[in-house]
């Protein structure tokens, strides 16, 4: 066995498995069955299981797309808790929103500000994960949950367990399916122009997320509100917004910025007022084991910020 050294910033490698029966030597048939995924090894393997049977296993490194290499080690080199850094903003050396007067403490340096424009111009060019690439990668995500039931000292060929793997690597895909989605893609012909100046609030959003530190579920409800400036969005289009940022490995700080940030940078209205309250199962099923523990965060933006009776107001609607 041989083991290649990490020599790219995202490898990729492909494992071929190639097995021939005497009947296929003989008309020169091969069966072959491939997968791929992001790892960094070299293995090469030969066995022969009797003289009718042999089987051969390779694996090989090939470069990923060198963009989206670029594009991660951007975001690794990136500056943590700026805007920038959430929704790829960041003009003249500060972080932008909208085109309010920056909050104290958003300010970033000239040299993030290129880091950031090569993560990604805008928040329309997100999407970091296609259909394509869940279907290559599931084989190692099963064969990865076959190897945590061992590692628990299950038995994966168990009756039971026969098919988790693969229902277990189905489901985190579709846990994070937001990977896949980009906000342009579902508010593009969802603005419109309306002379309405009058708060909006859309609250009690269901929300899904998992914790990105112990994978586990977070869940619990959004409330949104903003303040149109001649333009108003579709009101599913905030329910799908949340949709994407939530099936991500998410924090919840994190989830509330950033759907604060995408109406923003969409709609440029006077102001948004996103309030999430969610619980954390790694909170109640572990750790502390607290029940009844409930975490919320707010994202307060424009006149939300700016003016304590726009603020008030938003409070008042979605308690009441």
């Amino acid at each position: 066995m041989f083991i290649k050294p990490n020599v790219l910033s995202a490898p990729e490698w492909s494992f071929y498995l190639l097995w021939k029966t005497e009947e296929d030597r003989r008309s020169e048939k091969s069966h072959r069955f491939s997968v791929r995924a992001d790892h960094s090894l070299s293995l090469s393997l030969s066995l022969s299981l009797s003289p009718s049977l042999s089987l051969s296993l390779s694996l090989s490194l090939s470069p990923l797309d060198m963009e989206r290499s670029k594009v991660k080690q951007s975001e690794k080199e990136a500056p943590v808790g700026s805007d920038a850094s959430l929704n790829g903003h960041c003009e003249g050396g500060r972080a932008k929103v909208a085109k309010w007067k920056d909050a104290p403490g958003e300010a970033c340096s000239p040299s993030s500000s290129k880091q950031t424009s090569s993560v990604m111009e805008s928040w329309k060019e997100e999407r970091t994960r296609s259909v394509e690439d869940n279907e290559m990668s599931l084989p190692s995500i099963a064969a990865a949950y076959t190897t945590i039931l061992r590692g628990l000292g299950e038995d994966p060929q168990r009756q039971g367990l026969l098919k988790t793997p693969w229902r277990a690597a189905t489901a985190m895909q579709f846990f994070t399916k937001g990977y896949q989605e980009k906000i342009i893609d579902v508010l593009n012909d969802a603005i419109f122009d309306e002379d309405h100046d009058e708060m909006v609030i859309v609250k009690d959003i269901d929300m899904f997320s998992m914790c990105e530190h112990h994978l586990v579920p977070i869940f619990g409800r959004v409330h949104i509100g903003y303040l149109p400036n001649k333009r108003v969005l579709g009101l599913s289009k905030l329910a799908r917004i949340v949709e994407i940022y939530s099936r991500r490995l998410q924090v919840q700080e994190r989830l509330t910025k950033q759907i604060a940030v995408a109406i923003t940078e969409a709609l440029q209205p006077a102001g948004v007022g996103v309030v999430i309250e969610a619980t954390h199962m790694c909170m109640v099923m572990r750790g502390v084991q607290k029940m009844n523990s409930k975490t919320v965060t707010s994202t307060m933006l424009g006149v939300f910020r700016e003016d304590p009776k726009t603020r008030d107001e938003f409070l008042t609607l979605i308690r009441s």
